[in-house]
């Protein structure tokens, strides 16, 4: 008897420019399906080398002058065109990992499957159009992007639903953005967290007396909550990561904070796992889609200070693992600090936590996914 052929499959992203989580995504897919190759808008080799062994294709945008290439963010009405122009015509699958234009491509027959593994709907446009409006992050240019958004984003929006129309099924990475897709797009979506490497860490028993943030010091994240918390306790705190928010850190901190990096450097993963290995606890007051880093801190059996909202929720689940704060002020996080000074965690019980968010999980339920898409 003739077996059906293998269905071919495609892997569609945004960008290929820096390595965050949206690109771990982007490689986990890649181990599940290797004879996928990927197609995104940008692909930049000298700050994703993690694909360099890969076969990916970029988008028509990749013949733009390398120097405009840097404000790829400043066209997405350029990148939605060309993610559309793309021909997938051989494929049976095509798999977009999207928190922006990822799943603007357009089928070449009827009979082709798009699966969306769903970031988030594009923030500028919805969830968050009234905080990028107010700083939409272009520093010079912000002014020049305000009077921009509103003209721009509802052809945007309108681009958007248009794609989302296509998509045949819908994975969110948490339980907040499966509430988004159905808020904005009012479609249902299965929920895969997106991986995390637990084995990078290793969990001391005994712990130290400091606490550890870490991230892209980006306003939004509210790192400056911690740093002022820590400062009026008087607890040590390192601080790991770099970014524009960098300085004003530097400015409010105190004497027991600690800073592992100057405003362009990162330092080294080393440092930070021997760090977070033994920290007291781990302080994050950001507003996060998922959240990967507190992933990352049980992993290494530090409990979980966090505000109590979005992707933090699918994390944080019980008071074994950490506390949670209702708002993002100095008096709520140094409460929860208070709280689980009281509070006997289990570094053991904090790893088996972090297990259920393992990467060979998601490769395990993307396959499932996308053998339960392939039609006979």
């Amino acid at each position: 008897t003739m077996t059906a052929r293998e269905p071919k499959i495609a892997i569609v992203c945004d960008f290929l420019t820096v390595m965050g989580g949206a690109e771990m995504v982007v490689l986990a897919m890649h181990e599940a399906f290797p004879n996928a190759p990927i197609y995104t808008a940008l692909y930049n080799p000298d700050t994703a080398p993690a694909f360099h062994q890969l076969d990916v294709r970029p988008s028509r945008l990749q013949k733009m002058p390398k120097k405009l290439r840097g404000y790829h963010k400043l066209f997405p009405t350029m990148a939605v065109k060309a993610m559309r122009k793309l021909d997938l015509a051989e494929f049976d699958i095509i798999l977009t990992s999207s928190y922006l234009h990822g799943h603007q491509i357009k089928k070449a027959r009827p009979d082709q499957v798009i699966i969306n593994y769903c970031h988030t709907p594009p923030r500028y446009y919805w969830s968050h159009y009234k905080e990028y409006r107010k700083d939409p992050g272009y520093g010079k240019l912000n002014p020049f992007i305000r009077m921009l958004m509103p003209l721009m984003v509802p052809r945007q929006r309108k681009f958007d639903l248009q794609a989302a129309k296509n998509v045949d099924l819908f994975i969110a990475n948490s339980t907040e953005i499966q509430k988004r897709i159905e808020k904005y797009y009012n479609r249902k979506s299965v929920v895969i967290y997106p991986l995390v490497e637990t084995s990078r860490f290793s969990p001391e028993r005994q712990r130290g007396d400091y606490y550890v943030t870490m991230g892209r010091q980006l306003p939004y994240k509210r790192y400056d909550l911690a740093v002022e918390a820590c400062t009026r306790l008087g607890v040590p705190l390192k601080v790991f990561g770099a970014g524009p928010a960098h300085d004003k850190l530097v400015k409010i901190a105190g004497p027991t904070i600690e800073f592992y990096a100057d405003r362009f450097g990162n330092a080294s993963d080393a440092e930070l796992n021997k760090a977070i290995n033994s920290a007291k606890g781990f302080i994050y007051p950001a507003e996060e889609d998922f959240g990967i880093v507190s992933v990352e801190a049980l992993a290494a059996g530090a409990p979980v200070i966090a505000y109590g909202k979005a992707g933090t929720l699918d994390i944080v689940d019980s008071e074994e693992v950490g506390v949670l704060f209702r708002h993002q002020t100095v008096e709520d996080v140094i409460g929860a600090i208070k709280r689980a000074e009281r509070i006997q965690f289990f570094p053991s019980k904090l790893q088996r936590t972090a297990k259920r968010f393992d990467k060979s999980l998601f490769i395990t339920k993307l396959r499932k996914v996308v053998s339960s898409q392939i039609r006979s």
